[in-house]
């Protein structure tokens, strides 16, 4: 089969398209014939050797995909070859084919084509969980997201806006303004020109944000603390800020806030399955229903994988990237 392979760590370029093995189909996992993924800032990070598969995953990039069940492995129930699908991965969705436990499916949502379902997995999780289930989000409530128009940003506020809460962002442009606050959110703050902690503080009447989705990391996180309403709960799940920061425990504990780090690929399978399995009771119905979308910006053959990293590298994108294979 044709994937992505990494000769070498650097920049797009080692991005390299080659004939590899076919994945070998273990118990309780699914043979998918992928006909797209997409491209996430992992995949980044991983290209540049700063993130390594979790043990046993696919070492070739791609956290999500959606295709057709091509084959079933030992102890697989529910599902059936031709099956159109779309699945949360540890690694190797920038390939043909790729194994994925059978927890980790999702079927492709009626209303959408099979390559807009790439982008929903790795998004649909990530938010969920972080956003739903760890910080636990009340209608009323205020979510701030950082990198509002990003795939993440994308689906946190169309899910945040549906569950009844409001929802400011941080975006880099008047543009990506424009997009987010068309996608429900009731402000957009432009983080080049405007302290997002002070548009937090005048639109809440110092009562401050609720729950805070931060990509950002270490960069963030003193101004995070600082924009956190009483019994607010701060999230992290991205480090594009850089990894270490100064924590004023003292701000924290006056306003009986919480921090919270996490990350989903090297998760447990059975945690993942938790959060697909919740993911399809949840969010689903949504998609379905035309309620909540998956933004896709840009579509691109596999063969223009290194095209699609330059993409996301120059953050001029709303939503997602996409890699097709049919």
């Amino acid at each position: 089969m044709r994937a992505v392979t990494l000769p070498s760590y650097g920049g797009p370029e080692v991005l390299t398209v080659a004939d590899v093995p076919d994945p070998e189909l273990q118990p309780g996992e699914v043979l998918v014939d992928v006909v797209a993924t997409a491209v996430n800032r992992a995949d980044l990070l991983q290209r540049m050797g700063f993130y390594e598969p979790p043990p046993g995953a696919s070492r070739f990039p791609g956290l999500e995909c959606s295709g057709r069940i091509a084959a079933l492995g030992a102890d697989v129930a529910g599902w059936q070859v031709g099956d159109e699908v779309c699945a949360l991965l540890s690694g190797g969705g920038y390939a043909e084919r790729v194994a994925v436990p059978a927890g980790q499916l999702l079927p492709a949502p009626a209303g959408l084509s099979l390559v807009e379902a790439a982008g929903l997995p790795e998004v649909a999780c990530t938010v969920w969980s972080n956003v739903f289930q760890l910080a636990a989000l009340q209608p009323g409530e205020l979510l701030l997201v950082h990198g509002g128009t990003s795939g993440i940003g994308t689906m946190a506020i169309q899910l945040a806006v549906r569950h009844g809460a409001r929802v400011l962002c941080t975006v880099g442009s008047p543009e990506k303004a424009a997009r987010a606050e068309e996608l429900g959110a009731e402000r957009a703050v432009r983080y080049r020109d405007e302290d997002f902690v002070e548009v937090v503080r005048s639109l809440t009447r110092g009562g401050g944000a609720d729950v805070v989705l931060d990509n950002m990391g270490a960069k963030y996180l003193a101004r995070n603390v600082s924009a956190l309403a009483t019994g607010g709960r701060l999230v992290v799940i991205g480090l594009q800020g850089g990894t270490k920061g100064e924590l004023d425990l003292a701000a924290l504990l006056g306003k009986r806030a919480s921090v919270h780090a996490t990350s989903l690929r090297a998760r447990p399978l059975d945690e993942k399955a938790a959060i697909v399995e919740a993911v399809l009771a949840a969010v689903w119905p949504a998609v379905e229903a035309g309620e909540v979308r998956p933004v896709v910006d840009t579509v691109l053959p596999l063969e223009q994988v290194a095209d699609a990293h330059r993409l996301m590298e120059g953050s001029t994108h709303v939503g997602k990237i996409l890699l097709t294979l049919d």
